[in-house]
């Protein structure tokens, strides 16, 4: 029988607006704070060793990292709806069990990906067009970050369940204390000990090895509705397939955009080591929008999952609804922001007046269209939370995969120029975003005929 806690949840009673606030700052923070992790890596390494370091840590590797680190965020994310769900319907054995059923799916991720990320890294940079000229420093940080992949999906698993139950602070909290240790080992490995790209590499891996274990200790003390317990890690059957159906089409989603955002690196780099370091410089200015965008469909999601497990479908609704204004006003902000300090925020990465001249260029280029991917990540994010995967799995694969690969191979041939290939972004995002429009208004449609919110 499950025991039944009858504490006040504020996901599912409280204000709307004022919880989603309360729950998207943390999940911002920590976004920022994970995203400094690399941020950093780079400024430093622009700044004290060269432009080609820089190419080396934000360009082709950046790009595979983010492949294989957004595939199991996407897992970790189908672990996370299905005890936000047990959470909200209040079922305290499931949601336990399924706690060392996600400890399980990391450990086993991290120990295969690192041998086969080290392996196969060589060829995985050759197939990107990686330039000679970063190729070694591009490979030591690569395969460096392999060796310390399984402390990264830990983490992301363990914040996940964290988040969850409703505590956005936690990951925050670790996420500081390891940033302030990735800074420190990032200044003394570069300036200190002149190691240049494996001194930010192994800087990174410690402190993702830190955030790993204090992330673990707080579930493992942990006084509600999840306790971790080690020697209770394993594979449970029927919440593994549970979890693998909501997380891995979320996963395949990620390595999807991924891969097409490694096809558009494969053909930046062939434009010069310029133009690759400004578009590594541009990432790290670029994740500014993406990790707010990325909190606000965290947030809807966890708190669409926990509404959809107590069975409150208006709330689901109207939470949607209000996470939709609050993205779309910061994001009017955010773009704004970013194109009035372009030429400042370049130059904290470089001094080099062409990198600075292209990454101004491709920002002006493309910041002002992130307004239109507001729709795709918060719609997405309800979506998931209520357990409907698939679909948006499938328009993300037409609309903006495929879309895009069919772009660079006709752009390739007909207009091989930097402004054809990245229009490839507003293009996909556009028609995207309609597609989810319309999917989600279809979708709230047959809901309103069915009382009860099931889809069938």
């Amino acid at each position: 029988m499950e025991t039944v806690h009858q504490t006040r949840n504020e996901i599912t009673e409280g204000v709307i607006w004022k919880q989603l606030l309360l729950f998207f700052f943390p999940i911002l923070l920590g976004t920022f704070f994970q995203q400094l992790y690399n941020t950093i890596d780079s400024v430093i390494v622009g700044q004290f060793v060269g432009k080609e370091a820089l190419a080396s840590v934000g360009g082709s590797s950046a790009q595979i990292v983010s492949l294989v680190v957004g595939f199991f965020t996407g897992l970790s994310s189908g672990a996370a709806v299905t005890i936000a769900q047990f959470v909200g319907a209040r079922k305290e054995k499931n949601a336990n069990a399924g706690l060392h059923n996600a400890y399980a799916i990391a450990a086993f991720g991290g120990i295969a990906l690192t041998f086969v990320g080290i392996l196969t890294a060589p060829f995985l940079l050759r197939l990107m067009n990686t330039p000679a000229d970063i190729m070694g420093g591009s490979l030591i940080y690569l395969r460096i970050y392999f060796a310390g992949i399984l402390f990264v999906l830990i983490y992301n698993m363990g914040s996940a369940i964290l988040r969850a139950t409703g505590d956005s602070k936690s990951p925050l909290y670790v996420l500081i204390i390891c940033c302030i240790i990735n800074i420190i080992l990032d200044t003394v490995f570069v300036l200190v000990f002149h190691m240049g790209v494996a001194g930010v590499a192994v800087a990174t891996l410690i402190a993702q090895a830190v955030s790993a274990v204090l992330v673990t200790l707080k579930l493992m003390r942990s006084r509600g509705m999840l306790l971790l317990s080690l020697r209770k890690i394993r594979f449970h059957g029927s919440l593994l397939k549970m979890q693998l159906r909501l997380g891995l089409p979320t996963g395949f989603e990620s390595i999807l955009f991924a891969i097409t955002n490694i096809a558009i690196q494969a053909s930046i780099n062939t434009f010069g080591t310029d133009t690759t370091a400004a578009w590594s410089a541009y990432g790290k200015l670029d994740a500014v929008f993406w990790m707010v965008s990325t909190a606000f469909g965290i947030s809807i999601t966890t708190f669409v999952g926990q509404n959809y497990g107590a069975g409150k479908i208006d709330r689901v609704r109207r939470s949607t609804r209000v996470c939709l204004c609050m993205d779309l006003a910061v994001s009017f902000i955010l773009v704004a922001a970013l194109i009035v300090a372009r030429s400042f925020l370049f130059r904290l990465f470089t001094t080099d007046e062409t990198v600075i001249r292209i990454g101004s260029d491709m920002l002006m280029f493309i910041t002002p269209w992130y307004i239109i991917y507001v729709f795709i990540e918060v719609l997405g994010g309800s979506l998931r939370g209520r357990g409907n995967v698939i679909v948006p799995v499938i328009i993300t694969l037409i609309g903006v995969c495929l879309l895009r690969i069919i772009w660079l191979a006709g752009v390739m041939k007909i207009s091989p120029t930097i402004h054809a290939i990245i229009f490839s972004y507003p293009v996909t995002w556009t028609i995207t975003a309609l597609a989810f429009i319309g999917y989600y208004l279809w979708m709230d449609r047959r809901r309103g005929q069915n009382p009860d919110g099931t889809v069938r």
